[in-house]
């Protein structure tokens, strides 16, 4: 293997290393294939053979779709006899790496007389919705490659078709050679060359079985870490194979376990939008247009460019945005470093598929709820939304500069306790790490919200009762039906505010022998006591419990204090208000109100929920999100002041308290009312009501916290 590697160039550069495995690299494959194989990457022999059944049945019914156009069309005897079609599988099939239960990626080739727009869409779409094995069925033929979806015998298929040129289309039709593609449209060419891609990259690799056991374990991560979805603006399985074939072309004596850890590696260090390419860009006399960016100026654009090998050379990756981008490449830093790990043997492969915590993960999240009739309608109404979905997160960098960055989630999500067709679509947004914000940020993203909610309802498909509603929420208003066990997963706590503060009070008390509080005599009752009984002071203070978590201050302090003493006590508090408010970066305040809802509410917020939604978003340290209307501005001008004391939330919002988010949902008679309410009582500011309980003053010349303000009205429209 490794002579006939350093004879041949694979690539369109050498290679980085020819180096071989270790003995350390054989025993990490074996563990590697092990782990694969124990979390049930690869197929069972029944279903592999249940998979073939249903293609070769597939072929059947299109062979005889076929013969009756032919019959229709006019043609003789012998051509109805001689006509034919062939069903070529591509993707995870053609490569070899399909998992079990996975989609099956087909394309249909047929004679120039057959067409797509009536004969596939139409007479085919017919004859499948009759066979009664088929379920599910659902045409997309405004897809950028037109599709039709169904299942077939419990397995899900992708179905493309490609009318060739030719009168009768042989069995051993060679599909790699060029003239395939003459005299076709440009649907036929993409529908075309997604068999094409697959023959080629396995054609440009030096081991296929490496190749293919990488990409099983690249493609799982992807998954895992919520990067694989080429509809959402991540990347798909061509273009994760073509990342690996590469990889596997820079070292092409590499095992899989050292293809891993090198893939993470050269994608980490990837300058793009550099292109990954595994052969030369060709061109022919076709004419057909093909990635260039030194002529097409659209090209020049791409933010990740991944070039197929068959010509026409295309770029897979056109869907990434700047925001998934950075997602992904965030993800790489992370595998990379799960795999320095693994080579020093401080973590196994396992660490490597710990999966994302995408709700953990940003403090603001857009929420798409989709509803419809029922489930065929939403089907097709949730494909039609998830190809829009990518729209939003280019309209929402577009409208805020690059400032405000989007993370898609692939994932989607279904509400059991709804009774009518539902699913949800979440999207985590934040502002961009590298600017450095001087003062309060604010992003107003309604019209762009209202734009892609008008994008939507064109949908040339829509049936009464489809509809979609778009809504912020937090990071503690998430829906329990989105985590794997019905509720939010604990995290650990961190200490309050109150807890700090008095921690610091008694910390100061130990250490300068300042009075303790009466709980602490409630402990002490039975000690003796010194300098004239003052029940204070303790007797004695041990050095080994001076780093000791200090009691709890329940009660007031004695009300006899000298003026020395409450000079003291007020130039520590201040401190301690100091370092709370402004030393701590991890402390980031927030409040939601929200008018007319729920018993405690500011004044300035207590008018009825009206039109349009409104939300306002100030801070230096999160996400400003806009969607207000004029009356809420007005709410928002004369409510600001309010709370303007008030300590919120911290990094990880372990100190927020559980909203009284609800998402309300009715149907009837194929339509929805969806009405987000989003409800939260106002917090008192531990530390600012200590501080006014110690002193038993008003001080009206204290420095002041600039808390967050939230203003939240969303009021749904059915």
């Amino acid at each position: 293997m490794g002579v006939s590697s350093e004879a041949k160039q694979f690539g369109v550069t050498k290679p980085i290393s020819l180096s071989g495995p270790t003995k350390a690299d054989l025993q990490a494959t074996r563990d590697l294939e092990k782990f694969l194989l124990e979390v049930g990457l690869y197929e069972s022999d029944e279903a592999a053979a249940k998979r073939e059944e249903v293609l070769i049945k597939l072929r059947e019914i299109v062979k005889v779709w076929v013969k009756r156009l032919t019959r229709l069309r006019g043609y003789s005897d012998q051509m109805v006899e001689d006509a034919n079609a062939l069903i070529l599988t591509f993707g995870s099939c053609r490569l070899g790496v399909h998992c079990p239960g996975a989609d099956i990626d087909a394309l249909c080739i047929g004679p120039f007389y057959v067409n797509r727009e009536e004969d596939f869409f139409y007479i085919l779409h017919d004859i499948l919705a009759e066979v009664e094995e088929v379920t599910e069925l659902q045409p997309v033929p405004d897809a950028h490659v037109p599709v039709m979806k169904f299942k077939f015998y419990g397995i899900s298929i992708d179905l493309l078709y490609a009318s060739t040129s030719l009168l009768v289309v042989p069995d051993d039709l060679d599909i790699s050679h060029v003239s395939v593609l003459y005299n076709v449209d440009e649907a036929t060419v993409r529908s075309l060359n997604g068999c094409r891609v697959a023959d080629q990259i396995l054609k440009l690799i030096p081991n296929v079985e490496h190749f293919r056991t990488t990409l099983r374990c690249i493609k799982f991560w992807a998954k895992r870490r919520g990067v694989y979805s080429n509809v959402t603006g991540f990347l798909g399985g061509v273009n994760w194979a073509i990342l690996v074939a590469r990889v596997c072309q820079l070292y092409p004596n590499a095992v899989p376990s050292m293809l891993v850890s090198r893939f993470f590696r050269v994608y980490t260090q990837w300058r793009w939008p550099n292109p990954v390419m595994l052969c030369g860009i060709e061109e022919d006399e076709l004419g057909f247009s093909v990635w260039d960016p030194r002529k097409n100026h659209w090209d020049r654009l791409h933010l990740m460019p991944i070039i197929t090998p068959a010509y026409p050379c295309m770029n897979s990756s056109y869907n990434v945005s700047t925001s998934t981008l950075r997602v992904m490449m965030e993800q790489f830093q992370h595998g990379n470093k799960i795999c320095q790990d693994i080579e020093l043997k401080n973590k196994n492969w396992s660490s490597l598929f710990e999966p994302y915590v995408f709700f953990e993960s940003y403090k603001n999240y857009l929420q798409v709820n989709l509803v419809a009739a029922d489930s065929d309608d939403l089907r097709a109404w949730k494909g039609w939304v998830e190809s829009r979905f990518r729209q939003l997160t280019l309209m929402i960098e577009r409208d805020t500069h690059g400032k405000l960055v989007c993370h898609p989630y692939p994932d989607e999500f279904v509400d059991p306790s709804k009774h009518c067709a539902n699913c949800a679509l979440f999207m985590g947004l934040q502002r961009k790490q590298a600017d450095v914000v001087q003062e309060v940020q604010q992003f107003d993203i309604r019209a762009t919200v209202d734009e892609f909610r008008h994008s939507i309802h064109m949908y040339s498909y829509w049936k009464p009762g489809m509809d979609v509603f778009v809504s912020h929420v937090r990071r503690r208003q998430i829906p329990a039906y989105v985590f794997p066990e019905g509720y939010k997963r604990p995290r650990p706590s961190r200490p309050s505010t109150e807890q700090l503060l008095e921690e610091s009070v008694s910390g100061r008390n130990e250490v300068s022998g300042d009075r303790p509080s009466d709980s602490c005599l409630k402990r002490k009752s039975g000690s003796k006591v010194e300098d004239g009984g003052q029940p204070w002071k303790r007797q004695s203070l041990s050095p080994d419990r001076q780093a000791s978590v200090s009691p709890q201050v329940d009660g007031e302090y004695p009300a006899l204090l000298d003026k020395s003493d409450h000079v003291a006590r007020e130039s520590m508090l201040a401190q301690v208000v100091h370092t709370l408010y402004k030393g701590a970066d991890n402390l980031e305040p927030a409040r939601l109100n929200m008018p007319g809802v729920g018993e405690n509410v500011d004044a300035a917020c207590s008018s009825s929920l009206s039109v349009a939604s409104t939300l306002t978003i100030e801070t230096p340290e999160n996400v400003g999100i806009g969607f207000e209307s004029a009356a809420g501005r007005s709410e928002r001008n004369s409510g600001s002041s309010e709370g303007s004391n008030n300590l919120g939330s911290t990094e990880s919002d372990s100190c927020e308290a559980d909203s009284g988010s609800q998402l309300e949902c009715d149907c009837k008679d194929g339509t929805r009312v969806l009405q987000d309410r989003l409800e939260e009582d106002k917090e008192r500011n531990a530390a600012l009501g200590m501080i006014l309980k110690l002193r038993q003053v008003e001080s009206d010349d204290m420095e002041t916290v600039q808390k967050t303000v939230i203003r939240t009205s969303l009021a749904a429209t059915a």
